[in-house]
């Protein structure tokens, strides 16, 4: 059921991320969700990829060693959306902890389309 011997992924908080957008750091905001979750609300200049179409949009994603803070709903999608990237060669990926859920948790407003 669980593999006990994966590495951990690198973790965020919504926290952190909300604070590297508001610094204007050069980030890549990356939301593994379905399309219909994103246009429910999602994080202000992030990339829709969903989870399922990844490896076949990697393409989009050109800097392998730019910052990428990747979230879903919870955390469970994008750890595994983490570990994928660390394989493909993405050196500075983080799961945003608790994905949406935590981002609202905070107070943080999600953009709608």
């Amino acid at each position: 059921m669980f593999n006990l011997f994966q590495p951990k992924v690198p973790q965020v908080d919504a926290a952190e991320v909300n604070k590297a957008i508001a610094s204007h750091k050069d980030v890549v905001l990356l939301d593994v969700r379905t399309p219909e979750e994103y246009k429910e609300g999602h994080i202000r200049k992030s990339t829709l990829i969903p989870l399922q179409t990844l490896q076949q949009n990697i393409s989009k994603l050109t800097d392998k060693s730019k910052t990428m803070y990747v979230y879903c709903r919870s955390g469970s999608r994008s750890a595994y959306a983490v570990r994928l990237l660390q394989k493909l060669g993405y050196t500075n990926v983080f799961n945003m902890s608790g994905g949406v859920l935590s981002w609202r948790a905070k107070g943080f407003d999600l953009q709608r389309d």
